[in-house]
């Protein structure tokens, strides 16, 4: 086995399209992680027992299957009842949704950390439910759960082969399709693997020095 400095050259570009439909799926799904988390984050806390037994039920259905049965069923049972998606929408929606449940802990637990004199401080100052949550409680809590957040984007990157099963042309579905037209694997295969950890390794470097700054 040798590596083939002209099957690189070749698979370059396909690669750079595929680190861009990865990073578009990373960053779609990260998206809507943040603010359906925070929906159901929100829900928790709802004083309507009829609100948070549902999301919670929801939540841990969600939380306890398989992120690639998620996957299949958007895909493939969805299109059944008329409801159907490009390939790359219905691997940004599963992601979403999927990591909006680890989110949603992430939030609550940083609305728990916020200190009750906050509640306090509000409620004598007679501001609103929504002021108090927009413009107290929610600066405090996500400020300190930024690295969380960013741990759970980085996640997110790593599992976005996945939708290779579906079709999506990210990196590993174009290095997969490389090896079978050129019969090359290791190339492909391999940059694709250093193509995560130049992007992996310094997003979790950053998120270790975010969370020790934002400790202090």
């Amino acid at each position: 086995m040798s590596w083939d400095w002209e099957a690189a050259r070749a698979f370059w570009p396909e690669l750079l399209h595929g680190l861009g439909v990865t990073l578009e799926a990373t960053a779609l799904g990260a998206l809507l992680a943040f603010a359906v988390g925070l929906v159901w984050a929100l829900a928790y806390r709802s004083p309507t027992r009829w609100v948070r037994w549902p999301v919670t039920a929801v939540v841990e259905f969600i939380r306890n299957t398989p992120l690639l049965v998620q996957l299949f069923f958007f895909f493939y049972v969805l299109p059944t009842w008329d409801i159907k998606f490009s390939a790359l929408t219905t691997g940004v929606i599963t992601l979403g949704l999927h990591y909006s449940t680890y989110t949603a802990e992430v939030y609550r637990a940083g609305i728990d950390g916020v200190p009750v004199g906050q509640w306090e401080a509000a409620t004598a100052l007679s501001l609103s439910r929504a002021r108090t949550w927009t413009a107290v409680i929610l600066p405090q809590a996500i400020r300190r759960v930024v690295p969380a957040l960013g741990n759970y984007v980085i996640a997110m990157l790593k599992d976005t082969p996945i939708l290779a099963i579906i079709g999506v042309l990210d990196m590993l579905q174009n290095a997969r399709l490389e090896g079978a037209r050129t019969f090359q694997y290791v190339e492909p295969f391999t940059m694709v693997g250093i193509a995560f950890i130049v992007i992996a390794y310094p997003a979790s470097l950053l998120m270790r020095a975010l969370e020790r700054r934002l400790g202090h």
